[in-house]
């Protein structure tokens, strides 16, 4: 037994000894290339589980496998692999210049992107470029999370689109704070080749610090600097074309006469009584006498096939360790879709801007830097003069009948003889054609002068800052108003043809007014950034700012202002856990004396997992997971123009006057009573919550990102309207609304090499917003469905569609409801709109409508950009979506032959009407003149879904690289094609999905093909 015990202790002592053979304890330390221990560096045994950190000093201790390899991996710098020796190890890790010194714009500054915890979105000046628009804000389209954008206009210089972050929240302005190199300015019209990054601030962590501004969202434009080294020359070239994307259809001579007759006999006219004669129809489908029966369809005649636009830029940049440079000289140009039929002037739209920036930077010591940015641009504008004001240009040309005029016949305007065709409405050239043109020259300037100023020898880390900025505008119109003759046609007794002259050619007249802006923005402040042992990295920005805006919308003479203090204080401990406060402390003049000033504070705290030991198991396939979170009070003062709205009642001297006593000829002049005052009247507040996930996985191949939000809107300035007109006063704006507003965001890019030559990447995004009046002090309705509150802002309203009228509608209408058809205030026809009795009173009114369908502003926008490379070849694509929005068709595209019953006719309203032979797949009312009321009143008849998906841009391009450009000293010479708006899908059809369907119109979004050449020296 005792040989037993110790054969087996034998064993086990030999076993201890394998096993400890097998087991190699290894020691090392890890450092940056300057020496620096690196704290918290992940030591992993490849192909295994086992791993640990290094300490305080750098150092670690492993027992590994035999002949073991070690990953070694810290965030912001490159892994290694080292196989174990018997020696201590000393590893250096290089910086991973990709993640460590990416850094992202935020405000008043710029953060490491690996420690930013806010809700934040950026784009580089490179990707804009690939965007052939003359608005950078329309380039912003799906490109981007959290933002949305609504192009209702392709004007030439009028093309900007409404931009919104994070949706609508609020009932008064929604419109991002914008500012370019960190002062408010417009950026719209800033040459994209000037632009190095926008960057989007969402929440409000991102926004606390604008205080008062910042509860609508900020975006940061940065333009380009110089970089220390040779002088590098771009020269960029492109001309193309622009085109329509779809314009509406309208019924020829021979449709709209049909349907004008038939609504006649359908209303109960007299079939040898109605306006059209036999004849005349005739005449309208053979066109055997275009000049008396003309068939004209305006839009065609009068738009060009295409209008040309061109853009070009020359910029240099470079400098040496004293300067450092960058200057740029651009050119954009768009020409108009109108043709002028040689009037002898230009009145057709046109606009040509220049853009010009100098960002110059200067070390006048080791420690003193001074900064000088000069840019601006000069724009000109022309545009015709319209029957009535500018807005209304595109309305007035979709209000030509097409048998009004026969268009310009040997020179001379041809209207029609309403002796032949009673009352033929207003042809398309009245609108425009020889009322003279608008010419308008602008100047922009803008002025910054920064000084940085090392305080190392006060304290490593402390620096000064102060920048003075100016910006001024000015602008001068010029009208040429002048006249055209026109001419009808008259048949003599012989047959010929003879015209009869009304008017006189004018003479360009000449008017002119001028517009002029100019503001001054100042800020100082002290930063202070500094790393404690190598771990604890520790930042702080105490700022001070002011600003005085000249010549403000209302009150003109008198300047509006601001003054504020903004406050950060940013941690990180080895880049793993993160914690941010951020505060504005800020006042508005838009207030009274006392209450002016408000505090708005926001937090943020980030963690980093993938840098735990726990994870390191899983890094291989998870390689970055940060968590994010924020809450925060941000501000909003943007009233609309509304000043003033604490002082004392205000009146008005010379309104329109009263009547005194009997017999007293006219009004007598007098005082009247403004809105009343609210002394305690202030900001709106948002409190704004967010958390958002970065996720990257197999080596940061994929990348995504995900942020849920939430925003209570409170103190948001209504006027109540619980008044009755008879009172005559005005009640004071309150601040008692309140909104709230939801929503998600997910970012998603894969980016991957397949070989060596072949790149190629997808980055997919979706947002979604949506928002909820909690109170607008809303009068109470007669039903509980009227209310607006409780619906998102603008909600649509209307009747509910249940069928047309026919024989037997009452009794089907009957079996579904259990009650006749309510009284509709007219004698229903066959064809007639039957509306849903809601409220089963049974007339239908007002009190019949009901919520329905979305806003204009989408709730969902996806994008998606992708593309390749391939060794010289390149091609990128940016696909942008929309869908829960809608649009009311309104005016022209709602009513039939319109108000007057001699203006435009749709082909659609034509095609679609009822009739007994389309009764079953009818989509419109049968045409009527007398039932109109009752027909084209809101409803879901008229409210039409609005998404789409659409190709935005495309860019395919060759990059040379050939002998020949030595020769001519380039370095780089690229050609490409690109285009913008190329491909929409949608279910509108009539317009395109993003144009305004109101009575205001907007000039045709526009699709642009170009070609161009880059060149760099």
């Amino acid at each position: 037994m005792h040989k037993l015990k110790v054969f087996i202790v034998g064993i086990v002592i030999n076993v201890c000894c394998i096993m400890t053979y097998a087991q190699n304890r290894v020691t090392g330390n890890v450092s940056d290339v300057n020496g620096e221990s690196i704290i918290g560096a992940s030591i992993l045994e490849k192909g295994t589980t086992n791993g640990t950190v290094t300490d305080i000093d750098g150092n670690f201790t492993l027992n590994v496998s035999e002949g073991a390899t070690l990953q070694i991996s810290y965030i912001g710098y490159t892994t290694q692999e080292v196989v174990v020796t018997a020696r201590p190890l000393t590893i250096i890790l290089e910086e991973d210049t990709q993640t460590l010194d990416e850094v992202v714009v935020v405000a008043y500054g710029a953060q490491k992107k690996v420690t930013v915890t806010g809700a934040i979105s950026s784009v580089s000046g490179n990707d804009l470029i690939k965007t052939p628009t003359g608005s950078i804000g329309n380039a912003l389209a799906g490109k981007l999370t959290g933002v949305s954008t609504v192009q209702y206009s392709g004007e030439p210089g009028a093309d900007a689109a409404e931009i919104y972050v994070r949706g609508v929240t609020t009932l008064n302005s929604s419109s991002p704070l914008v500012q370019v190199d960190g002062v408010e300015r417009d950026f719209t019209q800033i040459d994209p080749n000037e632009i190095e990054s926008i960057t989007i601030l969402k929440d409000a962590s991102a926004t606390a610090v604008f205080g008062v501004r910042g509860a609508n969202g900020v975006i940061l434009v940065t333009t380009k600097r110089g970089k220390e080294g040779k002088a590098n020359i771009s020269v960029t070239a492109s001309t193309g074309i622009t085109v329509p994307t779809r314009l509406l259809e309208f019924a020829d001579s021979y449709q709209y006469a049909s349907f004008y007759n038939e609504a006649q006999i359908r209303d109960g006219v007299n079939p040898n009584n109605v306006k059209f004669s036999p004849e005349m129809l005739t005449a309208f489908q053979t066109q055997s006498d275009p000049l008396l029966y003309p068939n004209m369809n305006w839009l065609d005649y009068i738009l060009k096939d295409y209008a040309q636009q061109s853009q070009h830029n020359v910029n240099i940049s470079g400098g040496n360790n004293f300067f450092r440079y960058f200057v740029s000289a651009g050119m954009y140009t768009q020409g108009g879709l109108f043709k002028t039929f040689d009037t002898g002037y230009d009145f057709n739209f046109d606009f040509k801007r220049y853009n010009y920036r100098a960002n110059l930077d200067f070390n006048l010591s080791k420690s003193t830097e001074l900064s000088l940015n000069i840019g601006g641009r000069v724009e000109d504008k022309n545009t015709p003069i319209s029957a009535e004001d500018q807005n209304q240009l595109f309305r007035h040309l979709y209000w030509a009948t097409p048998f009004s005029g026969a268009g310009i016949v040997d020179g001379k305007w041809i209207k029609t003889n309403p002796d032949v065709i009673p009352n033929p409405g207003s042809d398309g050239l009245n609108p425009y054609y020889g009322r003279g043109y608008n010419n308008k020259v602008g100047n922009t300037l803008n002025v910054d002068v920064q000084l940085k100023q090392k305080l190392d020898f006060i304290t490593k880390g402390l620096s000064f800052n102060v920048k003075g900025s100016y910006n001024s505008s000015y602008a001068q119109t010029k009208s040429r108003s002048s006249s055209k003759a026109y001419y009808v046609a008259v048949k003599n007794d012989d047959g010929s043809m003879g015209y009869r002259k009304y008017g006189e050619d004018g003479t360009l007249g000449y008017g002119e007014s001028f517009d002029k802006g100019r503001n001054w923005y100042f800020e100082t402040s002290l930063n202070y950034n500094t790393t404690i042992n190598s771990a604890h990295n520790l930042g702080a920005l105490l700022l001070y700012n002011q600003s005085k805006y000249y010549y403000p919308g209302t009150f003109t003479d008198l300047p509006k202002g601001y003054v504020g203090m903004v406050g950060r204080l940013t941690y990180d401990y080895l880049s793993k856990y993160m914690i941010e406060f951020n505060m504005g402390y800020n006042g508005s003049e838009n207030f009274a004396p006392g209450k002016r000033y408000g505090f708005f504070p926001a937090g943020s705290i980030g963690w980093v997992m993938t840098e735990e030991p726990f994870m390191e198991e899983i890094k291989n396939y998870v390689s970055y997971l940060k968590l994010r979170a924020s809450y925060g009070v941000v501000g909003n003062d943007n009233t609309q123009d509304r000043r003033f709205m604490y002082i004392a009642d205000p009146f008005y001297l010379n309104g329109s006057g009263y009547n005194f006593g009997t017999n007293v000829s006219g009004n007598r002049g007098g005082a009247y009573e403004g809105a009343k005052s609210n002394p305690d009247v202030t900001w709106e507040k948002a409190y704004k919550q967010n958390l958002g996930v970065d996720l990257y996985f197999l080596n940061d191949r994929l990348m995504t990102t995900f942020d849920i939000f939430k925003e209570h809107r409170r103190d948001i300035l209504v006027v109540p309207s619980s008044l009755p007109s008879y009172i005559g006063m005005t009640l004071p704006v309150l601040n008692n609304g309140i909104v709230n507003s939801r929503g998600y965001e997910i970012t998603l890019r894969w980016d991957d090499k397949i070989g060596n030559d072949f790149r190629y990447w997808i980055s997919p995004n979706l947002s979604f917003a949506r928002n909820k009046i909690v109170e607008q002090m809303e009068v109470r309705p007669n039903e509980d469905y009227l209310w607006r509150t409780g619906k998102p802002i603008n909600q649509p309203f209307g009747r509910k569609f249940w069928g047309f009228y026919d024989e037997t509608a009452n009794e089907r209408y009957k079996a579904q409801f259990g009650k006749d058809i309510a009284d509709h205030s007219v004698v229903l026809k066959n064809g007639d709109a039957v509306y849903v009795d809601i409220n089963e009173d049974g007339v239908i009114n007002d009190d019949d409508k009901i919520a329905m369908g979305y806003t204009n502003v989408p709730e969902y926008v996806v994008g998606a950009n992708m593309g390749f490379e391939w060794k010289g070849f390149d091609l990128s694509m940016q696909w942008t979506g929309a869908w829960n929005t809608s649009r009311m068709l309104q005016e022209t595209l709602r009513e039939p032959l319109g108000d007057t019953n001699n203006k435009g006719l749709l082909l659609y309203q034509y095609q679609d009407r009822w009739t007994e032979e389309t009764a079953s797949t009818a989509k419109l009312p049968r045409a009527s003149i007398t039932s109109k009321a009752n027909n084209i009143v809101d409803s879901d008849l008229y409210l039409v879904d609005a998404r789409y998906l659409r190709l935005k841009s495309l860019e395919v391009g060759y990059n040379f690289n050939a002998p020949f450009m030595t020769k001519m000293r380039l370095n780089s010479l690229r050609v490409y094609a690109n285009g913008y708006n190329l491909l929409t899908f949608d279910v509108l059809k009539i317009t395109d999905p993003e144009s305004r369907t109101s009575d205001r119109p907007n000039y045709p979004l526009t699709r642009v093909f170009t070609v161009g050449l880059k060149l760099g020296f």
